[in-house]
């Protein structure tokens, strides 16, 4: 593969490409993606804004991304905040667990696709650094179209903390604003990707939260009557954490604490700095539809969504039957679970009908990236385009560096469950996209993992277009040699797989762990040329930045985030291996280079 030599003169000893990595790719990362073809439903070209600061941090300790990586004293503070310093960890040996600071986790050398050569890291050049935040599933814990329910049949079907998930999702972008660096090589951070489930139940308030945490603002995470919350957890019924109340429900049985004021508190305005780099998304199944499963077919689940009435409890049996219709995708389109609405329509409980809680469309979805009050730091659009919104599709590609290219699928499933796939235009997109620019390394991102792309029912608006599953596209990545890594989520576990064709060529397969489900993760992955003909890509994963130990009596903002982290690892099924081993959380992964 050719590439880009040249040396800047003024600058000796550092390449073009390390020069225009360090500078976060100014003209197209911070600006209006990557020009390309309408037709092509890729990001259309645009006026470019000022770009703003890739990251918070001094020009004089910014250091520039060089043929010589800085010494490892120098990169110390750039490792702080992220877990190779310090993990959550729980201060009691039983019950109900308290959290204090733990060891940090130490990085792996993956050398499955390449033997890491030694002396790599005096030759190490910066290409691109960025964060990857996945799954944050931003909760209106009050929507009446919801399945907590389900709990009856199996405790995990709800989480004790879903109230707090907007503090949470705050507390991680005060986190990654306060990263200095990417952590291996001082780079300045470029962007962030989102890649999907952003918001947990396709309603407009998640939506509108999410993209005011993301861009800043003021958030109140309430729905319904603004006085006082309506949902399971004032409902008096011991299948839910009752908080505020001293029932001894089944959750305070596990040891969690009576919080006199917590509804209250959580349910409160609080206020998201938003992102201080530019910030692109991707598309979820939870982000595409209805309880991340059903199709926009039903208006009775639509009408339910908005109206006055909550079924907050089900007969185990019930439970177990409706478990099985959604796992089994049998009732894609929520047929079933209509029938059984209505017949339950006794059962259900009064709240305070809200028409912001209305499901929103795929344009919906592309308008709300597209309002210049959600711009934040940009690009206008967050990589989606007026080209999208015509063509009504929902990926794109766009210029990460000099000679990096990011490019974002949609691989949700319009026709109903929550595994995903992609039809044969965005399949022959990529194709295209891949072949066109074989002369730049690629990222590709996406909501689902390889392993998650089996649902190839089709897309009713497009009947007649075959679906293609997540090993179709591990063999196109594979054709591909500049492709580098695929990054994904949905699967809520840290997993890094190796992928190699036919053709000999490889790609790292890096899913990173829901930032709603312990162990609330995000990953800074930066990407190095190690000029030995090896290519690295680290991954270091980080926390939000709420302090690791509770305190009870601390219900402000910041003690809430504090709290979501520890009730989530607290939750019944929580302490389960969605970290990870040590090879799928900080990670050296090598590559040959072609």
């Amino acid at each position: 593969m050719s590439r880009i030599r040249s040396v800047t003169t003024s600058l000796p000893g550092v390449d073009r490409r390390s020069v225009l990595a360090a500078t976060a790719a100014v003209s197209l990362a911070a600006g209006a993606g990557y020009a390309l073809r309408p037709a092509d439903s890729q990001a259309a070209p645009a006026t470019v804004p000022q770009a703003a600061p890739a990251a918070d941090v001094p020009a004089t300790d910014a250091p520039l991304a060089s043929s010589r990586p800085a010494a490892a004293a120098a990169l110390a503070p750039y490792t702080r905040g992220t877990t190779l310093a310090t993990v959550a960890a729980p201060r009691t040996a039983s019950g109900y667990r308290r959290l204090g600071d733990g060891p940090g986790w130490r990085r792996v050398v993956r050398d499955d696709l390449a033997a890491a050569k030694a002396g790599r890291a005096d030759r190490r050049t910066a290409l691109a650094a960025f964060v990857q935040l996945t799954d944050l599933h931003l909760i209106d814990s009050q929507h009446p179209l919801r399945l907590e329910f389900l709990r009856s049949a199996d405790v995990d079907r709800w989480r004790p903390h879903e109230a707090l998930t907007v503090h949470g999702a705050v507390s991680l972008v005060e986190r990654v604003n306060a990263l200095r660096a990417g952590p291996v090589t001082g780079s300045p951070l470029h962007f962030a990707m989102t890649t999907g489930d952003n918001t947990d139940n396709n309603a407009r308030t998640e939506l509108e939260w999410f993209l005011t945490v993301m861009s800043g603002g003021r958030i109140t995470p309430n729905s319904g009557d603004p006085r006082h919350y309506e949902g399971v957890q004032n409902s008096g019924l011991k299948l839910y954490w009752q908080p505020d109340q001293a029932l001894r429900d089944a959750d305070k049985q596990r040891g969690f604490p009576h919080l006199a004021g917590f509804l209250a508190a959580a349910t409160r305005e609080l206020h998201s700095p938003g992102l201080n780099l530019p910030w692109y998304s991707t598309v979820g199944n939870h982000d595409a539809l209805p309880l991340g499963c059903y199709g926009h077919g039903d208006s009775y689940l639509a009408e339910y969504a908005v109206g006055g009435r909550k079924l907050m409890s089900l007969d185990p049996a019930e439970g177990v039957k409706l478990e099985r219709l959604i796992s089994g995708a049998t009732d894609p389109m929520g047929t079933a679970f209509h029938d059984l609405l209505k017949a339950h329509a006794r059962d259900m409980r009064r709240v305070t009908p809200d028409e912001r809680r209305a499901p929103y469309t795929p344009a919906d979805y592309l308008k709300a990236h597209l309002d210049p009050a959600y711009t934040g730091p940009g690009p206008l659009g967050h990589g989606y385009s007026a080209a999208n919104l015509s063509a009504g599709t929902q990926y794109y590609s766009f210029r990460i560096a000099d000679d990096v290219l990011g490019v974002s699928l949609d691989t949700t499933d319009p026709g109903g469950h929550y595994e995903g796939s992609v039809g044969t235009a965005q399949l022959k997109w990529l194709e295209r996209t891949l072949r066109e620019h074989a002369d730049s390394y690629v990222i590709v991102f996406s909501h689902h993992t390889s392993g998650s792309m089996s649902n190839t029912r089709p897309d009713p608006a497009r009947p007649h277009e075959a679906r293609h599953s997540g090993a179709e596209v591990v063999s196109l990545l594979g054709r591909h040699r500049n492709v580098l890594a695929w990054v994904n989520g949905h699967i809520h576990r840290n997993v890094i797989t190796s992928h190699t064709s036919a053709a000999g060529h490889s790609f790292w397969e890096i899913s990173t762990a829901s930032h709603v489900d312990h162990p609330q993760l995000a990953r800074v992955i930066e990407l190095t040329d190690n000029n030995d003909g090896t290519l690295s890509v680290f991954t270091t994963l980080i926390e939000s930045a709420a302090p690791h130990r509770t305190d009870f009596a601390d219900l402000s903002q910041t003690g809430l985030a504090a709290l979501y982290r520890e009730l989530a690892f607290n939750t019944p099924g929580a302490r389960t291996q969605r970290a990870g081993e040590a090879r799928d959380r900080n990670t050296e992964l090598v590559l040959r280079k072609s």
